[in-house]
């Protein structure tokens, strides 16, 4: 079996939902299970149905609206007749949201924020499995909260691989189209978890690693992984061809083509995984697999924005010890940001942070009682793997250099516009 992976991008429109039966069309649909994302901006738009939810906000009506608005026109450009079965589906599950929204009782933001952000995924592949069957494609939908079974990490959850690889390999057919969510699981009460923002990716590799799959195939609207995210710089390439440790190693640090998560599983059972474009499927793109990592030492830029750079140091002027930075390191832990650098001298030690739950304003105050703490907001982290002193000059061209970090392989420069 081939694992396929859509992203929002592939299916934002009734012209992306075509396109991806074009892409079928030429590749094959036989034998092949479909993870599919939320419809273009739909989590974004989710995420204000939330923020006006818990803020009892007199917009929650016509968030929700705005939502339905934009996937009934999706239905009315692709499907001739309203009285097609893809219109109650549609309509029933933006009741089960409403219902949700009208009879929820708990407080908790992250819980919340599963049950109805989950809704975009359930949408999205309703309608593509409705437009397959349509056009004479027999599929079997499936909610992917019965397959992929994970603890109550609510926007963050952790997979039970032994569940998850039982009920899997037991219950997917064989042989025929499947289609499924992405970023989505159940926990043990069968609450909706979601397994990371940009979270569809590592599903596709879930699936693959349970079902043994030939192959993962994400497709992008980029021709593959290039070693420069092309809006930031000219002259970005194509890597025709990346072992499993250099992309491990690029996600890891940020790239956005391919999810930390997705190339673990893969690896593990020598799975290839291909990131191709869904224009021009024919082209070869970028294959990651099983190999040698001299074939690609090119220098790669991976960029990540809106980054928090914490500096830290003592203010009796005593040493950061082992037992400090162990203390640190909890405290971010507890508040969920995410550590992408790390630098410390005798007295003082800095880190470039994602705080993507806008958690630091109220860390702030606990550090403050042992240290005194700088922070720089909205910096960026550019990092060069297989650096030298040309790439290193382009990044740091008209900006200011906060801090830098230099190992074999790898350079790591914070930076602000100046």
């Amino acid at each position: 079996m081939r694992v396929f992976k859509f992203g929002g991008a592939s299916v934002k429109d009734a012209e992306g939902i075509k396109n991806v039966y074009d892409v079928l069309q030429k590749v094959g649909y036989e034998d092949v299970l479909l993870v599919v994302s939320a419809m273009g901006k739909t989590t974004n738009a989710l995420e204000e149905v939330i923020k006006n939810y818990f803020e009892k906000s007199e917009e929650l009506n016509s968030s929700v609206q705005e939502v339905k608005k934009y996937h009934n026109q999706i239905l009315l450009d692709l499907f001739d007749d309203e009285k097609n079965e893809v219109f109650a589906a549609v309509n029933t599950l933006f009741s089960e949201l409403e219902y949700f929204l009208a009879h929820n009782k708990s407080p908790n933001y992250n819980f919340v924020y599963d049950q109805i952000v989950s809704y975009g995924e359930l949408i999205s592949t309703t309608i593509l499995s409705h437009f397959m069957s349509f056009m004479g494609i027999k599929t079997q939908w499936l909610d992917v909260r019965n397959f992929i079974k994970t603890n109550s990490n609510y926007r963050d959850a952790e997979v039970d691989w032994e569940l998850t690889q039982a009920t899997i390999s037991k219950n997917v057919k064989k042989k025929m189209l499947n289609i499924t969510q992405g970023f989505l699981g159940s926990d043990e009460n069968n609450f909706t978890t979601t397994l990371g923002r940009e979270g569809s990716d590592y599903t596709a590799g879930i699936f693959a690693y349970c079902l043994n799959a030939e192959s993962v195939t994400i497709w992008k609207d980029v021709p593959g992984v290039m070693n420069a995210d092309p809006r930031y710089f000219e002259n970005a390439s194509l890597l025709s061809h990346i072992s499993y440790r250099e992309a491990i190693e690029m996600a890891f640090y940020g790239a956005t083509v391919i999810h930390p998560k997705t190339l673990q599983p893969l690896q593990k059972k020598e799975i290839p995984l291909y990131v191709k474009s869904f224009i021009n499927p024919m082209l070869a793109g970028t294959c990651v697999s099983k190999g040698s990592d001299s074939e690609w030492q090119i220098p790669s830029f991976i960029v990540k924005r809106d980054q928090l750079l914490i500096s830290l140091s003592s203010i009796d002027f005593s040493f950061i010890m082992e037992e400090n930075i162990s203390e640190i390191f909890a405290l971010f832990h507890q508040f969920k940001l995410k550590v992408n650098l790390i630098q410390n001298s005798a007295i003082s030690f800095s880190v470039c942070v994602e705080d993507k739950f806008e958690n630091f304003k109220d860390l702030n105050p606990i550090l403050s009682k042992k240290f005194k703490v700088d922070f720089d907001e909205n910096v960026t982290l550019y990092t060069i793997r297989h650096f030298n002193d040309k790439a290193a000059q382009t990044v740091e061209q008209n900006k200011t250099v906060l801090l830098k970090q230099v190992s074999r392989e790898t350079m790591q420069i914070v930076t602000k516009e100046n």
